[in-house]
């Protein structure tokens, strides 16, 4: 009964996570993934935003200007492929995460056999998108929450030995600079495991930002020099040391 009683919870509780991908508008699509070596191999961008297309979402690449109406970066999902272990089989899933990097679904696991290193990543990665299709995306129109847990239902916690723990504070919500796009040095933000990479419009990866406990402040690394990017009236900037001396430099970023 008790472990009926646990299953029946764990699909609600997957129920939940699934359906909070209506709470988003668009998908970002970036142009590489990490296990790829250049962007768009094997197309393997441009079938993701086929597949996101046919499932009902608006999707756009990570160098493409939005439409006004999608300028705030935490209404939108952002879409990472991973590989996973296999052999002689090639294991693509699709992770769907939120503007803080926080993944809001997974999809199932796509297998193929194919020799044919083009052939298997697509074969296997339209076999994720299965599971996707299955979720019969429809924006729902709410807003969604910045961690990435919109409309998911938690389990009551099982009765265990609590170990006791000092309280941390919580960060309060700081407003960040809105990007000019018609700054013709504008970079954009592609979502990573631990924060974001910068590119340009070549489109070029220039900044790498790591998350820290405030989300107007970033640990920065530039040309192999690291220093924080950080938000100040209304602007980011990449500040760091240079002989000594505190430089900062004006940055302007679309997340």
């Amino acid at each position: 009964m008790r472990i009926k009683f646990l299953l029946a919870v764990f699909f609600i509780s997957v129920i939940g996570f699934a359906q909070s991908v209506n709470d988003y508008k668009a998908v970002i699509v970036p142009l590489k993934y990490d296990f790829l070596k250049s962007e768009n191999q094997y197309r393997l961008a441009t079938i993701s935003k086929g597949n996101l297309t046919k499932a009902g979402f608006q999707a756009f690449y990570a160098n493409e200007e939005l439409p006004a109406e999608l300028n705030d970066r935490c209404q939108l999902l952002y879409i990472d492929v991973k590989k996973d272990n296999g052999f002689l089989v090639t294991k693509l899933f699709v992770e769907l995460k939120d503007c803080y990097g926080t993944v809001v679904y997974t999809s199932e696991i796509g297998k193929s056999k194919e020799k044919d290193y083009e052939v298997a990543y697509r074969e296997s990665l339209n076999m994720a998108f299965i599971s996707i299709n299955g979720l019969h995306y429809k924006y729902s129109g709410k807003t969604a929450t910045p961690s990435g847990k919109a409309g998911m239902i938690t389990a009551a916690p099982v009765a265990v030995a609590a170990t006791a723990r000092p309280s941390q504070p919580v960060a309060t919500p700081v407003s960040t600079p809105v990007a000019d796009v018609t700054d013709p040095n504008l970079l954009y933000a592609q979502p990573t495991e631990n924060g974001f990479q910068l590119i340009d419009k070549t489109p070029k990866v220039v900044m790498k930002l790591l998350k820290t406990s405030r989300p107007d402040s970033f640990i920065a690394i530039k040309d192999g020099v690291q220093g924080t990017l950080n938000a100040k009236d209304n602007q980011w900037f990449f500040e760091y040391y240079q002989n000594d001396k505190l430089v900062s430099e004006k940055v302007s970023v679309k997340f």
